[in-house]
């Protein structure tokens, strides 16, 4: 099954070329804008944005999947329809078509007669992509295509990836906003049992070029199933049916044992309580997906987030990733309420089915907020840290 984890990767980094080529002409880029209405918004934030990028980044995965793979284009389900509408009003389903001549027909009529902006982004999605990834080579693993469902952010944190800087510093690694925090997510589940199996996670803007001021991307990937754990940060000595902890850069001398990152809208008693178990090692970023990143790269020990505006295509792909790397993502609710018991497997998300009684997005809503980490052993005593911190009483939380 490493042949469609290998094209997950080839689709993501046209998809990081369609980011990219999107972002870098200024002209083009206001032509991309579209309020989302509805079932479709974030009710996280006040202005929700669909962009054309976004659309054709997911119609890029869901199309070269079904060409490789007959029958997976139909599994694969993400954040955006494929529907825009120009500013005259028409109504036009966006789809990647046989020839670039055709692409670049259709993308005239949502780019209102702009034939050269066209001509620039039909070139990028029929360009061939080819990459060679040797750890993923050694993988061996068969997986029935049958039970598979893709979830897919094509543009995870829209809004940094409109307005973000490229100019933004780092805070010991981690990005608190700009492009860096822009990521496109692909995640791969069992449709029988929720599990997340393989997860890509591309980072289209890591380092620009200072003299070009072209950006370089990155990506990231995970598999685990039946006893294989596969990743992309391994070292080749590595067993492929293991799994490592890696060491992390904020461990030097510090008085409290782990380090998070969380969103700049967590709660205030969240926060407090944090505060209490990580002292000043809490980072705030932009982008579910992005978090979750930092703690793939061991720049955190969690992730953490309590609310319930991160959805499935926002944490597959990490979830899968963290899960070969002997990690996981929890619901942070069902931890908080419930005691630890022995034996007892910590409440994993899972991604095959829709919240009961929910509309529109919310179906898909990670309801009971999320905690994502590398070591089990290490989340238990953090929950238990936590747990004690939210119970103290106020007077007692700085």
């Amino acid at each position: 099954m490493s042949e469609i984890l290998r094209e997950l990767l080839r689709v993501s980094e046209k998809a990081a070329n369609i980011a990219r080529a999107c972002r870098q002409q200024e002209a083009l880029f206001q032509l991309l804008i579209e309020e989302k209405r509805g079932g479709e918004k974030n009710k996280k934030f006040a202005v929700d944005f669909k962009t054309l990028a976004d659309v054709l980044v997911q119609e890029v995965i869901k199309q070269n999947m079904e060409n490789k793979f007959p029958g997976l284009g139909d599994k694969v389900f993400g954040e955006e329809s494929n529907e825009f509408t120009n500013e005259l009003g028409e109504k036009v389903i966006l789809r990647l078509c046989a020839t670039e001549e055709e692409t670049v027909e259709l993308l005239s009529k949502v780019l209102n007669g702009n034939k050269l902006a066209s001509e620039a982004l039909a070139s990028v999605v029929h360009q061939d992509v080819t990459l060679s990834d040797p750890t993923l080579d050694s993988v061996e693993v068969s997986i029935p295509q049958d039970i598979l469902g893709i979830w897919v952010d094509p543009i995870d944190s829209t809004y940094q990836y409109i307005k973000g800087s490229a100019d933004t510093k780092s805070n010991q690694g981690i990005f608190p906003s700009g492009l860096q925090c822009v990521t496109i997510l692909i995640g791969v589940y069992d449709t029988q049992t929720g599990e997340p199996l393989m997860g890509v996670i591309n980072q289209p803007f890591t380092s620009q070029d200072s003299s070009t001021r072209r950006w370089k991307g990155q990506y990231y990937w995970g598999l685990s199933y039946m006893g294989t754990n596969v990743h992309s940060l391994q070292s080749p000595a590595s067993k492929r049916n293991g799994s490592e902890t890696q060491s992390n850069p904020t461990e030097a001398a510090s008085p409290h044992q782990f380090s998070a990152v969380i969103s700049t809208s967590e709660k205030e008693t969240i926060k407090a309580a944090l505060s209490q178990v990580c002292g000043d090692r809490i980072f705030r970023a932009a982008g579910a997906g992005y978090k979750s990143l930092c703690v793939i790269q061991g720049l955190v020990d969690v992730y953490i987030f309590s609310e319930d505006t991160t959805f499935k295509w926002d944490s597959c792909a990490a979830h899968a990733i963290l899960r070969a790397m002997g990690g996981g993502m929890v619901d942070l609710s069902e931890c908080l309420s419930r005691p630890a018991e022995a034996g007892r497997g910590l409440p994993q998300l899972a991604y095959h089915v829709e919240n009961e009684g929910a509309a529109g997005v919310d179906k898909w809503a990670n309801k009971g907020g999320l905690v994502a980490y590398r070591s089990g052993k290490q989340l238990e005593t953090f929950l238990s840290l936590l747990i004690q911190s939210l119970l103290a009483p106020a007077e007692t939380q700085t």
